[in-house]
């Protein structure tokens, strides 16, 4: 694995990892980026910080925020990604600025009017930290803001912290690569539905890829080829990696990433069950079980039977107060997790398709009336996906489809792993 001086020094800091037994629940307690104080006060002490952070942004049970705060640091303005920085507001749901009533400090949204913090926001800022649970899915928009905010550090010069957390969709990747035709917010690199990173590895493989903007890779190209940089910036960005975690680890997440991914059932499910996002049907928002459960009102009466309402994180969306027929994929964390089987499973979309009755109106057709504009083929990365569904392709053979791409990702991705891999090299 070649790494720069750079990203050695980021391995450096982050210290041995433990390895787990293949995806059983944790045999020890995952030790997140954002509780390794001795790694990155010495960093950030005496000097104004900028947090990209959200409810996820957890030290045990007290926000980072309050935590650093209680040690001393300053903090100058908060940065929050779609659902805001309290995590409340529904999917799609536009935040605005605000002052924070627990702490007095500015909150900046990075989901609104604007996904860039601008040069104001950060004049009186000396390091940047960014900490957000992830949970491993390319269409889950907090790698975007990721990418984001990293152009924008880098392009304001501002050094930059992450602290990584676990990915509870670690332990596989799986699903077409994006072609970069269809780059939108729910998916703006090459990459597959589910990548098998954690959000410092992708950050590390945005870096060392070039697939910033060409300021920022040339930002970072710079301090690649540089044995010491400015004493008043001892570095550029840091990775501050987990403790006790490998991709093997089967990890539950403590908190729930956003409003309408309430428990591990529904981020197992999610890269499967998030494409009917972009069909008619309901995938569950307005219910306890979202994306555990799905259907439409004119789908067989004898499925499964459920009705969607609105409620905190779902205030609008596909259904509300009519009985949709359909499937029932919740049980156990256990049950669920064998129900997935580390892979995107298909055969929900490709059955549903079969049993409704208009065909012609499955998918949700933008306003142009072209399909490779619609929100499924941003969702699929690819305008190839609703035509294979269309035609009656196998779900095998349309995994086919998705190589060599595959492939070629996987060989990009193990560049870039700071922890154990679940496969052998």
């Amino acid at each position: 694995m070649k790494f720069s001086v750079l990203l050695k020094v980021i391995v450096l800091l982050a210290g041995p990892f433990t390895a787990m037994h293949c995806y059983t629940q944790n045999q020890l307690q995952v030790i997140p980026g954002a509780e390794r104080f001795n790694v990155y006060l010495p960093l950030i002490k005496g000097k104004n910080v900028g947090i990209f952070a959200n409810h996820t942004s957890m030290v045990g049970k007290t926000h980072l925020v309050d935590t650093l705060r209680s040690l001393g640091v300053t903090i100058k303005v908060i940065f929050g990604p779609e659902h805001g920085f309290r995590g409340t507001a529904g999917a799609g749901e536009k935040v605005s600025n605000y002052i924070d009533a627990g702490t007095g400090i500015p909150v900046v949204s990075l989901y609104g009017a604007k996904r860039w913090p601008s040069a104001e926001d950060v004049k009186d800022v000396d390091v940047l930290i960014f900490d957000i649970q992830d949970v491993g899915v390319r269409f889950y928009t907090y790698i975007s803001s990721l990418e984001e905010f990293m152009e924008a550090a880098f392009e304001y010069k501002k050094p930059l912290l992450l602290f990584d957390r676990p990915n509870p969709n670690g332990h596989y990747v799986d699903g077409p690569v994006l072609n970069k035709k269809y780059r939108s917010f729910v998916g703006m690199q090459p990459v597959p539905v589910v990548y098998g990173m954690t959000i410092g590895e992708y950050a590390m493989m945005l870096t060392g890829e070039k697939w910033l903007s060409e300021k920022a890779n040339a930002y970072v190209n710079y301090f690649k080829n540089v044995q010491q940089p400015h004493s008043d910036t001892p570095f550029h960005f840091l990775t501050i990696q987990c403790k006790q975690y490998d991709h093997k680890t089967r990890y539950v997440l403590p908190v729930k990433p956003s409003p309408n991914l309430p428990d591990i059932q529904s981020i197992y499910l999610y890269p499967s069950t998030c494409f009917f996002e972009g069909t008619v049907l309901s995938e569950g928002r307005g219910t306890d079980k979202p994306f555990q459960v799905f259907g439409h009102p004119d789908l067989p009466n004898n499925l499964y039977s459920f009705t969607p309402n609105p409620n905190e994180g779902a205030k609008n969306s596909k259904h509300y107060g009519k009985v949709c027929y359909g499937w029932n994929l919740s049980g156990t964390a256990d049950e669920v997790f064998s129900l997935v089987n580390s892979r995107i499973q298909l055969k929900w979309l490709l059955e549903a398709y079969k049993l409704f009755p208009e065909k012609d109106k499955f998918l949700i057709l933008p306003k142009s009336g072209k399909m490779e504009e619609s929100f499924f083929s941003k969702l699929a990365g690819n305008n190839e996906l609703w035509q294979q569904i269309r035609d009656g392709m196998p779900e095998d053979e349309i995994r086919k489809s998705w190589e060599p791409r595959l492939s070629e990702f996987k060989k990009i991705r193990k560049k870039y792993l700071l922890y154990e891999d679940f496969e052998q090299p």
